[in-house]
């Protein structure tokens, strides 16, 4: 900054200069000790400000869950970092926003709109961005350009011409170097270090017309929350976007949804920001024509987004239906539909170690059909399928859901009943086989098919115990072949018991 233009800002009389209350919370945010109930006694000696934390923590800005009624409850919940960052911004620009008044009224009201609307926008986008610096950057937005309003103030025959003059901020940033030999932004960032504010404050205002470093997001949330602001205060809304629009995208990697995001909450905020700092701030026609379209766009954008996630998870449900179907088909005899052989081992190790586990018993009948082969010699290899699938069908429908059925290999079939003892087992057996005789598997053409089977009943548990599942399979398989033996047609168990029927 040039050392005349410094000279004329330290020797006016009629700058504005923060309030005393202001220089306390100054002081309140370079102390690293300072605590809640510091802050609240300070705040609370000035009953304007005190009004405006209460009324700024029951605004939809701090949606609370509860309506919060006295400064101690306001100030807990917005916490020490938010409750200075935001009495510092109410009190400093008290007298700033002062400055609209007299000659200029009009152009210094309108760089006071500026403010205000930069300030949400610096907040909004640093939200976007995930910073949890809120309030911060809240304040720097709203104090990042004071120097306009110092200038405006101290040196009005100069500047306010300029103000006039300037169509946008790069105009009024060129006429001030050719005019002044600097910007607004360095007379700022001066008047900043004269007030002793924070120093990230003084650097976010220095660098609010470009960034000390691309990588500083939050110096680039405060530099590009200008250009959003004129897009309330340019002649062409449109014009201001697309230029706002290619700045946050380069800058912050935020694309055209993000940003209308961004426009929207800027545009709902308005009138709560308004009434916190007293000044008039509407969204002309054009803007909000602006952020209705954007907004339509969201919605047809989230109801496509809500389609196309239908239809994946319907794809997705179909995909694993499919593998459900494939993966238990696998598991599945071709011919019967009952479980193949590979998977009766699976299921069978399964039980016996939660039998073994628990003392529980666990039944096998190991069953045969009888004279099966005459079937398929008399009648043919198709109708003996056939007569394959009526009889597993049978089988199943005369069992528990929790039993098992398995084609173990040809005509034989292993029924597992879990939790079952032997002489239960047995019983049961005997019912399924006295209704199957009872029962056609086919129709040829002499009539109805009947078919019997032999069965071996053994049990883990109570009589014996096995030592795996091998010896109990093949504990049931010698007593079908007993049963084979004395005559076919019949269910017998391998411990003692009266002559089967």
């Amino acid at each position: 900054m040039p050392p005349e233009l410094t000279a004329v800002l330290a020797l006016c009389r009629n700058l504005p200069s923060p309030p005393g209350i202001a220089l306390r919370i100054i002081e309140l945010a370079q102390d690293p000790e300072t605590d809640i109930t510091t802050a609240a006694d300070v705040i609370a000696i000035d009953m304007a400000l005190s009004a405006r934390m209460l009324r700024i923590a029951n605004s939809p800005l701090y949606a609370s869950r509860r309506r919060i009624e006295n400064l101690g409850q306001a100030l807990t919940m917005l916490g020490l970092n938010a409750t200075i960052s935001l009495a510092l911004g109410f009190t400093v620009t008290q007298n700033l926003a002062a400055t609209g008044q007299g000659q200029g009224q009009d152009v210094r009201a309108r760089a006071w709109r500026r403010s205000i609307l930069s300030a949400l926008a610096a907040s909004l986008l640093g939200q976007a961005r995930g910073l949890r610096k809120a309030e911060e950057l809240m304040l720097a937005g709203l104090l990042q350009d004071i120097g306009v309003l110092v200038l405006a103030q101290s040196e009005p025959d100069r500047y306010l011409p300029l103000l006039r003059e300037a169509r946008d901020n790069d105009e009024l940033l060129a006429l001030e170097r050719e005019q002044l030999d600097c910007n607004h932004a360095e007379v700022g960032a001066w008047m900043g270090e004269q007030w002793d504010l924070p120093r990230y404050l003084v650097e976010a205002i220095a660098h609010s017309e470009a960034p000390a470093t691309p990588e500083d997001t939050f110096q680039t949330c405060v530099a590009l929350s200008g250009a959003v602001a004129d897009i309330w205060l340019s002649a062409d809304a449109d014009a201001a976007r697309e230029k706002a629009l290619q700045q946050v995208n380069e800058a912050l990697q935020l694309d055209s949804a993000q940003f209308d995001q961004v426009l929207a909450r800027i545009g709902e905020a308005l009138p709560e920001i308004s009434a916190l700092f007293e000044t008039t701030l509407i969204s002309p026609s054009r803007v909000q024509q602006l952020i209705d379209h954007a907004q339509e766009l969201a919605t047809l954008r989230n109801l496509r987004e809500m389609q196309d996630a239908a239809l994946a998870r319907q794809r997705a449900d179909e995909f694993e239906a499919r593998a459900n179907r494939l993966a238990e088909q696998a598991h599945r005899d071709a011919l019967t539909g009952v479980l193949n052989r590979r998977q009766l081992e699976a299921v069978l190790e399964q039980e016996f170690l939660r039998a073994t586990r628990h003392g529980w018993p666990l039944s096998v009948a190991f069953i045969d059909l009888d004279d099966f082969k005459k079937i398929n010699d008399a009648h043919g290899h198709l109708l003996g399928d056939q007569v394959l699938r009526a009889f597993a069908g049978k089988l199943q429908e005369h069992l528990r859901n929790s039993d098992t059925v398995a084609r173990f290999g040809g005509e034989e079939f292993i029924a597992l009943l879990p939790n079952t003892t032997e002489p239960v087992a047995l019983e049961v057996v005997r019912r399924v086989l006295g209704s199957i005789v009872n029962t056609p598997m086919a129709e040829v053409a002499s009539g109805p098919l009947f078919v019997t089977f032999s069965a071996g009943v053994a049990t883990q548990g109570g009589y014996e115990r096995f030592a795996d599942v091998q010896d109990l399979l093949k504990a049931a398989d010698d007593v079908l072949y007993r049963s084979k033996n004395l005559g076919r047609n019949r269910v017998i168990a391998r411990s003692p018991s009266p002559t089967p029927a």
